[in-house]
């Protein structure tokens, strides 16, 4: 069995320039923005208090986004939201001012038109650009990585967009997207991951994911967790893992939470930039074959990067048996807690905490982060089991894949 490998955080801060993508006030109109869907409802937080005794800590919380808008994933929020703020900078709007009932509407389709949005996706962001742009009557095209499965292919295709399978691995596929969208009138690439000179839409994604961090937030606090003592997020390119770890940090400057990114071992990019210490991003290619699809991203976001290295406290590399195991025990509850349906990357994080709880040779990963008998820890589980055969393989028939 492979190992966990880790890394704690000692690389060089910088003046911190990206943390304001994530500032409160820009998320409140994120949320704004979402709760205006006829669709919209705020995602469970699962109290699991019975799990939080057999692993040795004070509290343990999940976020449930298997139920964000029938989509069973997070990752509508930051692709809808990314839409909504393109068509208010063309329209030369601010995107307060564009509710779902605008956005929809026919004046609006007048004044804007249509246009249309490129993607690279392993399935869930691919299935929220999708969504988003059905709902809003623009149009879509999907380009998916070698191995995606034909379950998550056809949820795309319910949505009306143009998708495919490549024979490309996903950083490829974001650079076919790109240049697709450069060629085409009126074309747009939507991604998740920045470089340089494309930042602005990633930066908007990543504020559309707040909106899941600000829900928990306040959950948590109803709850009676005036604050979490630790965050795991988990991380592919980083987009994610950025928004959360910016959105709690901008929450509670003079004392924010541990937190501790989780990656997928065969795409770890972010551990490996850490590991090696300088600051500088690295890159993992090929094919990156791993049951945690969503997480198997191998060039970093830059915005993310920066926002990461300075607040995050250790980087995890996790092989696929973590995620395997964290979706066995979210799907098994001690009797009293409720059920997490979670996926393969939606797993990865709890994975991780059971095993460093549980597993003698991860004490010293546990004393790195700093967890004992008073952590209130907070997860994510960013997806349900949006592959449900492989969900049911891993879960009903013990498999690893």
């Amino acid at each position: 069995m492979d190992s966990i490998k880790w890394a704690v955080n000692q690389m060089p801060k910088t003046d911190d320039s990206q943390l304001p993508v994530m500032a409160l006030t820009e998320i409140q109109k994120a949320r704004a923005f979402h709760e205006s869907f006829p669709q919209y409802t705020q995602t469970p937080l699962a109290k699991l208090d019975h799990m939080a005794a057999y692993l040795g800590v004070n509290q343990v919380f999940v976020k449930d986004e298997s139920y964000r808008f029938g989509l069973n994933a997070f990752k509508v929020l930051g692709g809808s939201f990314a839409m909504a703020r393109y068509i208010a900078k063309e329209t030369g709007k601010d995107v307060s001012e564009l509710p779902y009932a605008v956005l929809t509407s026919d004046k609006l389709r007048e004044e804007f038109g249509q246009a249309t949005f490129f993607t690279a996706t392993d399935g869930n962001h691919g299935r929220g650009v999708a969504w988003a742009a059905n709902r809003l009557g623009q149009k879509a095209v999907v380009h998916m990585p070698k191995g995606t499965t034909q379950t998550r292919l056809e949820n795309i295709k319910k949505e009306g967009a143009s998708v495919d399978i490549t024979d490309m691995n996903y950083d490829d596929c974001v650079r076919l997207a790109a240049k697709e969208a450069a060629e085409t009138e009126r074309g747009v690439v939507v991604q998740d991951t920045a470089w340089d000179g494309y930042e602005e839409i990633p930066a908007w994604i990543m504020q559309g994911y707040g909106t899941m961090a600000a829900e928990a937030s306040e959950q948590l606090k109803a709850a009676g967790c005036e604050r979490p003592t630790h965050v795991f997020v988990q991380a592919g390119v980083g987009s994610l893992a950025g928004a959360v770890v910016g959105y709690f940090t901008n929450l509670y400057p003079d004392n924010p939470p541990t937190f501790v990114v989780v990656e997928a071992d065969v795409a770890a990019c972010l551990y490996k930039g850490a590991a090696a210490g300088d600051g500088k991003p690295r890159i993992v290619d090929g094919d990156m074959q791993t049951i945690m699809a969503g997480l198997a991203c191998g060039e970093p976001n830059t915005i993310s990067w920066d926002i990461l290295k300075n607040h995050v406290k250790v980087f995890i590399s996790a092989p696929d048996w973590v995620a395997a195991k964290g979706m066995r025990m979210l799907s098994a509850p001690i009797k009293g807690d409720p059920q997490v349906t979670s996926g393969e990357s939606g797993a990865a994080p709890f994975g991780a905490l059971a095993a460093m709880m549980t597993m003698e040779e991860y004490k010293e990963l546990r004393n790195d982060i700093g967890l004992d008998e008073n952590s209130k820890v907070l997860l994510f589980s960013t997806e349900g089991d949006t592959d449900p055969e492989r969900y049911k393989n891993i879960v009903w028939e013990g498999k690893e894949r």
